[in-house]
């Protein structure tokens, strides 16, 4: 083949014949994608030089987001991307301010650290609540609203009077903020055809992998000049500038493609954001049905099994950055405001690397598959991008606790958090665009799921870390965690082996929309 079966670049559809069935359903169910000219092409539209099978397959109208330029596609993906990278940014952030307010609050540090558990667990649930919303009233006003009740969450915080109301407040502001990092999937499965989600999905993996990094990274700078209060309130005001650029920028991709329209065309703006218009739409499914399909797809194993692996890699990632400080400032480290500042930058040059890494390595391994199969694809072999990150958080968390036993030098705990971020960015890309090749009519659903997992297993770990370290050593906890690492491997090879026979005995309930 002159060229390569996936590409990332701005081919864009040409017409050929009418589409004669639905590819995504006849794979996910257990098929095979056909992507390239070489398989029987059955009439499907393709790229305009004729190499790549577009799918799903666009309509005739020019308001399909599939239609869209690649300016106005990418353009509404920004407004999707700061949110997404807000999210756990925005959790995070609290994360330097703990010494100060456990002087403020008169509590120990461990203790005040807690203020930030039930932001992340309600991460979880607050995703999955957010998909029947998403479903029955469309993207863009659930984008806004997670967006401008995440800022009023954190205004409330910031002028909290007691440890126990900016808890309270920002507990909700992590159940409402978690909604872009739900939307993400569903958004790229809107606007843009298969041969280009690993990418696509691979950036908005990075923003909210890279978001909890970011966040401290500024907020202990701007700690060294300002108190925990103002400090609070420069995240508003990211908060209410992300809100800003989806009033802006924001678009609705929903599309019904079995009557090929726009479920909320002609809708005034102001509608569209507040979600009336999709209210207001017909043919849009009853949120019990919605609710009913998330917990259908909840014991699907090839969504569950990948779900419990994210869940485990991302519980010791977070448990990382949430006690980083409490390791790094104390003797024997002793690091100033300043150089614990600096040490965020470890994660974050990880993350870029493994944005980078995935941008190349995903796109590899689906063309080599393809080339090799007739240009045929299966959906699991997207979990071949999952062994690398899996292999890395498991060295990574021994080189940190070996680090800390041992009074190493404290590069040693850079480089660890580096490779673990780089670890989070590659497995999260290829455990979403497996789930999307899976489940491309419940994309937001299976979203939810992954999202869930990885933030409950986060919420966990804040409340023994340090006691067990403090206990056993370690050398012994992050060994333990690489272990278990290891161990919940074993179910994305699970799921490898088996996940086409799941595909067929536990096909995805009837699309939504």
């Amino acid at each position: 083949m002159a060229e390569s079966p996936v590409s990332s670049g701005k081919e864009s559809p040409v017409e050929e014949t009418h589409q004669t069935f639905d590819v995504e359903k006849e794979a996910s169910a257990g098929g095979a994608y056909i992507v390239s000219e070489v398989a029987d092409t059955q009439g499907l539209k393709t790229t305009k030089n004729g190499k790549i099978i577009l799918i799903p397959q666009p309509s005739n109208d020019p308001d399909d987001p599939l239609n869209w330029s690649w300016v106005k596609k990418h353009t509404v993906l920004l407004a999707l991307l700061l949110p997404s990278l807000l999210t756990d940014w925005g959790m995070t952030w609290g994360t330097t301010l703990f010494e100060l307010q456990a002087v403020t609050w008169k509590m120990s540090v461990p203790d005040a650290a807690r203020s930030v558990s039930g932001g992340i667990f309600l991460q979880g649930p607050g995703g999955v609540l957010a998909v029947p919303f998403v479903q029955r009233f469309g993207r863009l006003p659930v984008l806004f609203w997670s967006q401008a009740l995440a800022l009023i969450m954190i205004i409330a915080a910031t002028f909290s009077p007691s440890y126990a109301s900016f808890t309270a407040f920002r507990a909700l502001q992590g159940f409402f903020g978690t909604a872009p990092q739900v939307i993400g999937l569903t958004m790229v499965h809107d606007m843009f055809f298969f041969h280009e989600h690993a990418v696509k999905i691979n950036i908005w993996a990075f923003c909210f992998v890279i978001g909890p990094y970011v966040g401290p990274f500024i907020s202990s700078w701007l700690l060294i000049k300002l108190g925990w209060e103002a400090d609070m309130g420069v995240l508003a005001g990211f908060y209410g500038f992300s809100t800003l650029l989806v009033i802006l920028i924001g678009k609705e991709t929903l599309y019904d493609r079995e009557k090929n329209r726009v479920p909320t065309a002609g809708a005034s703006r102001i509608a569209l954001l507040t979600g009336f218009a999709g209210a207001k739409a017909t043919g849009m499914p009853r949120m019990t049905d919605v609710f009913k399909h998330l917990f259908e797809l909840l014991i699907c194993p090839q969504l569950l099994l990948p779900c419990l692996f994210v869940c485990i890699q991302f519980m010791w990632a977070i448990g990382i950055v949430t006690t980083i400080t409490q390791f790094i400032k104390p003797p024997p480290y002793s690091l100033n405001d300043t150089d614990a500042s600096l040490f965020y930058l470890a994660p974050i040059v990880g993350s870029i690397v493994g944005e980078l890494w995935g941008h190349w390595f995903n796109d590899f391994l689906c063309n080599r598959y393809i080339r090799t199969h007739d240009g045929k694809y299966e959906p699991e072999n997207r979990l071949w991008g999952a062994y690398p990150g899996a292999i890395l958080a498991l060295a990574s968390l021994v080189l940190y606790g070996q680090t800390l036993q041992h009074t190493l030098p404290v590069i040693g705990l850079a480089a660890a958090w580096a490779i673990m971020a780089f670890a989070q960015v590659s497995s999260t890309t290829a455990i979403s665009a497996y789930a999307l090749d899976c489940f491309p009519h419940h994309a937001a659903l299976a979203s939810s799921w992954i999202n869930f997992w990885r933030t409950t297993g986060g919420f966990c770990v804040t409340y023994f870390q340090t006691q067990w370290v403090a206990k056993s050593g370690a050398a012994v906890t992050f060994g333990v965690q690489g272990a278990i690492v290891g161990a919940f491997t074993f179910f994305v090879i699970a799921t490898q082996i088996f996940g086409k026979k799941w595909r067929v005995n536990h096909a995805p309930p009837a699309a939504e929309n």
